[in-house]
């Protein structure tokens, strides 16, 4: 996927990251600055520096510091994620952008976030994070902000830790009946940009990675990389939104864009550690 450099953003307003020292935030900030962008980062703590990219200090989960991080942007790029509190995120930031007149708003969710319902004590304890994503979305949506939203499938180096914890255990419970479909975090962050650098457009078609998998059979390929032997059990989980992984909510086999396969990633992961 190919970017344009853009001129116009070179000598104008920073273009605001949060969440760019994470997962999606370390490709997205080359691939700003390649494009010809100035690029500020929101952090919670104090960084040096680099060349091209501004550090600033700011909590979104209480709010601090960020009127001072939206100051003077005109395009934000918000890829802040954790296991909760992303619906309180994304108030604390629309409410400064909306102030600060931001013109653009691109945000990262989840595919599923709409299909994915979260009814009961047990949704949220093991879904909480999607009902979050779509909590955040309708904040966007509804803020009067200009903005483009993307949802994307699950990231491989999510599923990387999600089997790096499993396989510490000698018995391994899977989820029955869950595929997913990873995607490269570098394509996700290529896609944002290329949103980023364009017009307001709404919510936009999702992204997906090029290949669907059974959980258990990625969770197999890792310990057959590792060089590990374990059992692995399927569990039915219940929960609503455990029944709609199982229909597939989480997938979007029409909209397989990536390319990166999850055995290109693990191996050339695999063999970066190996040298390590």
């Amino acid at each position: 996927m190919q970017l344009h450099t853009n001129q116009e953003h070179s000598t104008t307003a920073p273009v605001l990251i949060t969440g760019g020292t994470g997962t999606l935030g370390r490709h997205l900030v080359p691939r700003l600055l390649e494009a010809g962008c100035r690029v500020r980062v929101l952090s919670r703590t104090s960084r040096e520096p680099m060349v091209g990219v501004e550090f600033v200090t700011g909590d979104l989960a209480t709010g601090e510091g960020i009127e001072a991080a939206v100051e003077r942007v005109e395009t934000i790029v918000h890829a802040a994620g954790s296991g909760k509190g992303d619906d309180e995120k994304a108030h604390n930031l629309v409410r400064a952008a909306a102030v600060a007149n931001v013109r653009h708003l691109v945000y990262i969710s989840v595919v599923g976030a709409d299909r994915t319902p979260i009814t009961s004590g047990v949704d949220r304890a093991m879904f909480g994070y999607v009902g979050a994503k779509r909590t955040a979305e309708l904040i966007i949506a509804n803020s009067g902000l200009p903005y483009t939203t993307l949802r994307a499938t699950q990231f491989h180096d999510l599923v990387l830790m999600m089997a790096q914890g499993m396989a510490k255990l000698s018995v391994i419970p899977v989820p029955a009946g869950f595929n997913i479909q990873p995607v490269d975090a570098a394509e996700v962050a290529a896609r944002l940009v290329q949103l980023a650098l364009g017009e307001p457009a709404g919510l936009v078609p999702e992204m997906g990675g090029p290949e669907v998998h059974p959980l258990a059979e990625l969770i197999r390929g890792y310990l057959r990389a590792t060089g590990r032997r374990r059992l692995i059990v399927p569990v039915r989980m219940p929960g609503g939104a455990a029944r709609a992984f199982r229909d597939g909510a989480n997938l979007v086999p029409e909209h397989t864009v990536g390319r990166r396969t999850w055995d290109d990633f693990l191996a050339e992961h695999i063999a970066v550690r190996s040298y390590a």
